[in-house]
């Protein structure tokens, strides 16, 4: 097919762009904070969630399955989309790998030869250069593992901790557990983390249907290089209409060391080098490229590939609704919590009183220090202790032994105790309106025989 004034399309740009995005992103976003709340931080150290500048105490996770769920559905329909572009585009063990061997072995420091190849391993006597390669590798591992730590201890604590490492030792103990799994993995490992260990690989398959985007050879055009069994029959179709040169550019650029004239293979990460290889090759030839990015129908039909389908659909209005009720939820965020429960001793019979002992656990959840007190809602029913508000800091937690008493009669059964169905609420005494709450329990009233012995 001749592609005279056809403009040939290149993917290499297009990923390096998107790389630094990503890396930029990911190294900002820990520090972005609005009056101590974090865009988003899953804080191990303090036991709290901060989603959207507002933070959530741990017993507040109502709103991780929501995340969960968006995060699965994401993935199903980024897959059911384009395949494995995660795994090209976007994923840290891709971006590792062409910042250690396309950055720094290949333009920093020359131990390869060229991109272009990446079948053929470095040249010889480049130990000073290759210990020099692994150095500064070393040094951006701990940098990569500090970004990833900084998702679960804000920076700001990270950076304190550092100063005294005797005292964070569990810490340390990760900072230097990640750095070496990513000098592990990058140094050694490789690619075949994405072809041996990486489940998403293994799962991908059964999210393709024949409109999903993938990196694909054109066999009618650039004709049969392997059988129906996979067995390679020739490097060059032989055909007179075959236009596969058998240069095998695609071959030797290709990171997970396919042939992606084979078809699709578990190992692709449609990262797209052998489809601007092959576009750089034919280009010259005045041609278009053989491998593209386009889904099987799209590819045989000779048409656009159809992104709205069922499908497609059906994941994008789940995702909106998942999405919908995680910002509902979002906005129910109580500032402060409160458990009350009873003393193991009933009540208390006074000479003139009946009272009641409860244990209350405030929790001040606020990002802001507060000073709460309560009401109870019996008319006959008083707070004996604590009679003034107390205040709780930011994040703090309390307990507080809570005497409730009555010196009215509330029941006269001669057998038995009455419990009687009383609400309390809780309240910040400077924000009452916004941050009030009510729980329910009960005032148990001694029957008449305890109450004479008593007295």
């Amino acid at each position: 097919m001749s592609c005279a004034t056809c403009t040939p399309v290149f993917y290499n740009k297009k990923r390096y762009l998107t790389f630094g995005i990503i890396t930029l992103v990911a190294l900002a976003l820990p520090f972005i904070a609005l009056e101590g709340n974090h865009l988003f931080l899953l804080s191990f150290d303090k036991k709290q969630l901060h989603l959207l500048f507002t933070t959530f105490d741990m017993q507040e996770l109502y709103l991780m399955p929501f995340l969960l769920m968006l995060l699965f559905l994401g993935v199903f329909l980024v897959t059911t989309l384009g395949g494995r572009v995660w795994c090209g585009w976007a994923c840290p063990q891709t971006i590792f790998r062409v910042v250690y061997r396309d950055l720094i072995e290949t333009k920093l420091l020359g131990i390869r030869r060229t991109i272009a190849n990446k079948q053929t391993p470095p040249k010889e006597n480049q130990g000073f250069k290759k210990a020099l390669a692994v150095a500064i590798w070393i040094g951006l591992a701990f940098l990569v593992a500090s970004n990833f730590m900084w998702y679960f201890i804000p920076p700001e604590d990270f950076f304190t901790y550092l100063r005294s490492p005797a005292e964070h030792p569990v810490l340390f103990g990760f900072l230097f557990a990640i750095s070496g799994f990513l000098i592990f993995d990058i140094l050694l490992l490789k690619e075949n983390f994405c072809i041996y260990v990486c489940p998403y690989a293994r799962v991908q398959s059964v999210m393709y249907d024949e409109e999903t985007l993938q990196t694909l050879y054109d066999t009618k055009r650039g004709g049969l290089v392997f059988d129906a069994s996979g067995k390679k029959l020739w490097s060059k179709p032989p055909g007179k209409d075959d236009e596969c040169t058998g240069c095998e550019a695609c071959v030797r650029i290709c990171p997970t060391h396919i042939d992606i004239r084979k078809g699709m293979q578990l190992e692709c990460i449609n990262c797209l080098e052998c489809a601007d290889a092959c576009t750089k090759v034919m280009n010259k030839l005045g041609k278009e490229t053989l491998i593209s990015w386009t889904s099987p129908n799209a590819l045989t039909q000779h048409r656009n590939t159809k992104f709205l389908r069922f499908r497609t659909l059906a994941y994008g209005i789940v995702l909106s609704v998942v999405f919908g009720l995680l910002l509902f939820m979002g906005t129910q965020k109580e500032y402060m919590l409160l458990n009350i429960n009873r003393t193991t001793e009933l009540y208390k019979v006074q000479e003139k009183s009946i009272e009641n002992a409860y244990t209350f656990l405030f929790q001040n959840t606020d990002s802001v220090d507060h000073t709460y007190h309560f009401e109870v809602d019996h008319p006959h029913i008083r707070i004996e202790r604590p009679r003034e508000p107390f205040l709780l800091q930011a994040g703090q937690k309390a307990k507080r032994i809570v005497i409730l008493s009555t010196d009215q009669e509330l029941a006269r059964d001669e057998r038995k105790d009455t419990p009687i169905p009383i609400v309390i609420t809780a309240y910040a005494v400077d924000q009452k309106e916004k941050i009030s709450i009510t729980r329910n329990t009960v005032f148990v009233y001694p029957r008449q025989s305890i109450i004479k012995e008593g007295r």
